[in-house]
């Protein structure tokens, strides 16, 4: 048999093409008539996370108008460090508040049948401070410090979410912050550490 007597045999039926233009429709009605394009300050929801305590901006999970990237702001009180982690999309921050440094342990990777991943036993130190923007590469563990034990630090961090999309999210969650507690509440965390009034 050939390729035109093999790809005519079957029995299967689907509807994917119609159920496609049907669920297009009702995503961009929902688009421009329920999503928020606008998000007060009191909406965005706080999450004590194994990285950090992090106030969400903007996520998928928001159901805004946003579609391509993900924001939120971490926060270090005086002397915390956040958790290590490694994530295939690149990042960038803003550093809102206070000062300190990162620690990049950069990857280096081979393809043969499959990809192999290998990340640096010693890492680059990056300082920052208010009005800074940082960079992230794609997949380098990295790990944020207040490097000021008396005064908090604030970075708002950019995630690009297509990679999702695309079934490459690997997020990997490397060790937790110093104390993390899963059951601690976060807006609790921030009026201990007199963030939060």
């Amino acid at each position: 048999m050939d390729e035109r007597d093999t790809i005519a045999l079957g029995e299967a039926r689907c509807d994917f093409y119609k159920e496609n233009l049907a669920e297009t429709a009702a995503y961009v009605a929902d688009y421009y008539s329920n999503r928020p394009k606008v998000i007060k300050a009191r909406d965005m929801p706080f999450e004590n996370s194994p990285h950090g305590i992090l106030k969400h901006l903007i996520h998928e999970k928001m159901g805004t108008v946003e579609n391509c990237v993900d924001i939120y702001m971490q926060f270090l009180p005086g002397g915390w460090a956040s958790g290590k982690h490694r994530h295939l999309a690149e990042e960038v921050f803003f550093v809102a508040e206070g000062e300190g440094y990162d620690l990049h342990w950069d990857v280096s990777f081979s393809v043969d049948v499959k990809f192999t991943w290998d990340w640096a036993k010693e890492p680059k130190k990056f300082e920052w401070k208010r009005g800074d923007f940082v960079y992230i590469p794609p997949y380098v563990a990295h790990k944020h410090f207040n490097s000021d034990p008396d005064n908090p630090a604030r970075i708002i961090v950019c995630h690009n979410r297509i990679l999702k999309a695309m079934g490459a999210a690997w997020y990997e969650q490397l060790e937790p912050y110093d104390g993390y507690d899963p059951d601690a509440d976060p807006i609790e965390l921030l009026k201990q550490a007199g963030m939060r009034g």
